[in-house]
């Protein structure tokens, strides 16, 4: 796991290991998670392609009546 968006409020922040890198709402519901990389892997410019996917992926679950997971594995 690289990448990782974990709802707020559902646990105490990023995994261990994580480095915190933004948070993004839901524009549905209002929502929000935390994005958080590997350490290692650290990438700003990925965070925010990762971001727009994300928007994505949570209207998309709004479109099937779906419930946002806790946490989200992000592409690379």
């Amino acid at each position: 796991m690289r990448a990782v968006a974990i709802k707020k409020g559902r646990s105490r922040g990023p995994a261990a290991g994580l480095q915190e890198m933004g948070t993004l709402r839901c524009e549905g519901c209002g929502e929000e998670f935390v994005i958080g990389h590997d350490l290692a892997f650290a990438d700003k410019w990925l965070t925010d392609k990762q971001a727009h996917w994300l928007e994505r992926v949570l209207a998309e679950e709004h479109e099937r009546e779906k419930k946002h997971p806790d946490r989200i594995e992000l592409p690379d």
